[in-house]
């Protein structure tokens, strides 16, 4: 008999894309051994700026009182597919996720914790004698306004990533749901430039109401053996690796339990090869 597992993902309210594209995601799972659900939970989030009141959205209680209601449905893991950390602190991921642990015994992670996570195997990638040598050129592709841009790559910043503005698009929208409507061709545009323009070699697809994860294989396959103008640095032996947040939830959700490789997930891009690790 296949093993049952159940995927509760809490998601902002005004998100159409991260329901489909997951699910989408998981039907993909390749394992006759396992039997795996996607379930969702919905707190209100309308709109994303650097102000008190778009800042507010992301209160705890909101978010630990959706993961209580999917905990009820006695799912095995739950994941915050949303990037406000990103612009907010990466701590604050990590401060919800032990809360939702505490609140329901159900272990958690989120989209961005994921993300940091596959940087880290992508860094240590292809040198045991020098980091630095490997560190991924990371690329920022996001429809959100630069003051939320320029908040995320402060942060990356810190942790020792520097998004170049060669590595940066952003579209200056404000309302969720009009990041959903973003069509493919915009996305392919601003790949392709972080990439050719930028030398990207790593590109951070920021935000779960893009439909990027859909198009990462596509993006990873058009750019396979290039980092753009840029040389050097990890491009060169691995093409571009596309980390899009909606995939990285899921990736994130598979890596936490115990006998399951993401690998089983095919066709939706290069970080499901990636090994598992911490996140």
């Amino acid at each position: 008999m296949a093993r049952r597992i159940r995927l509760g993902v809490i998601v902002p309210s005004s998100n159409t894309a991260l329901e489909p594209l997951t699910s989408a995601i998981v039907s993909s799972i390749s394992d006759a051994d396992l039997d795996v659900s996607v379930h969702y939970s919905r707190f209100r989030v309308t709109t994303i700026d650097v102000s008190s009141a778009a800042d507010a959205q992301f209160q705890l209680e909101p978010m630990v009182a959706a993961a209580r209601l999917l905990a009820d449905a006695e799912v095995d893991v739950i994941g915050w597919s949303g990037t406000s950390a990103g612009w907010l602190g990466f701590d604050r991921d990590e401060v919800l996720c032990k809360a939702i642990q505490d609140a329901t015994g159900v272990p958690a992670t989120s989209s961005i914790l994921a993300m940091n996570a596959l940087l880290r195997g992508l860094q240590r990638r292809g040198s045991s004698e020098s980091v630095e040598k490997v560190k991924p050129k990371l690329a920022l592709v996001t429809p959100y306004v630069k003051s939320v841009n320029d908040a995320i790559r402060a942060n990356y910043a810190a942790i020792g990533h520097e998004i170049t503005p060669e590595r940066e698009r952003y579209l200056g929208m404000t309302k969720n749901t009009d990041f959903g409507n973003v069509d493919e061709s915009t996305l392919d545009a601003m790949v392709d430039e972080v990439v050719t323009e930028g030398g990207a070699d790593v590109v951070a697809i920021y935000c779960t109401n893009l439909r990027g994860a859909g198009r990462a294989a596509y993006w990873e396959q058009r750019h396979r053996g290039s980092n753009g103008g840029g040389g050097g640095g990890s491009g060169s032996s691995r093409g571009v690796v596309v980390l899009d947040s909606i995939a990285t939830t899921v990736w994130g959700m598979l890596q936490t339990l115990d006998g399951v490789d993401p690998a089983c997930v095919k066709g939706w891009g290069a970080i499901f090869q990636q090994p598992t690790t911490n996140n």
